[in-house]
């Protein structure tokens, strides 16, 4: 159970992760949609902040934020080329795929970390997590391009690590 001095942290980390989400599923600024969004936010972070640890881990500085910023446009932009080579390969008229599971390493310690990691890689096309033990991560590979774990790292997970390392640590 978190210590009782770490709640306020929580409750707030989530909040704000909430309303944010709210925000951009909104795709607006008006006030009442704000002022909706705040309030069912802070209902949501008041029954789950007790119960979330992993909230207490995010920081709120410009240093992050700004991180948090250009790792969305690292994601948006692998998001994009991934969705055009699945495409690709969808439309052509011989599909030349060599599928296969590979480990690749992080350097992420938090349990928010890894699962932001995991999360970047499956929410990619192409790419699914099917499994996270200690510092290594088993991604199912549409068309394996490098066995090595090294290269396989490099090429599947380094760029948004390098963004999640300064975020969650």
């Amino acid at each position: 159970m978190p210590s009782s001095m770490n709640i306020p942290l929580q409750f707030l980390n989530l909040w704000l992760t909430l309303l944010l989400i709210w925000l951009i599923a909104n795709g607006s600024l008006a006030q009442e949609t704000v002022i909706t969004g705040a309030v069912v936010s802070a209902v949501i972070a008041l029954a789950f902040a007790t119960f979330s640890r992993v909230y207490s881990v995010v920081r709120w500085t410009p240093k992050v934020i700004f991180f948090y910023l250009m790792y969305l446009g690292v994601f948006l932009l692998e998001l994009l080329k991934a969705n055009l080579s699945v495409m690709r390969l969808v439309f052509s008229p011989r599909i030349d795929i060599e599928p296969g599971i590979v480990k690749i390493s992080t350097d992420l310690k938090t349990p928010m970390g890894r699962l932001a990691l995991a999360n970047s890689i499956t929410l990619t096309p192409g790419t699914l997590v099917v499994d996270i033990k200690e510092d290594a991560l088993y991604v199912h590979w549409i068309s394996v391009s490098a066995i090595d774990p090294v290269a396989a790292t490099e090429e599947i997970s380094a760029k948004f690590e390098k963004y999640l390392k300064v975020i969650y640590g």
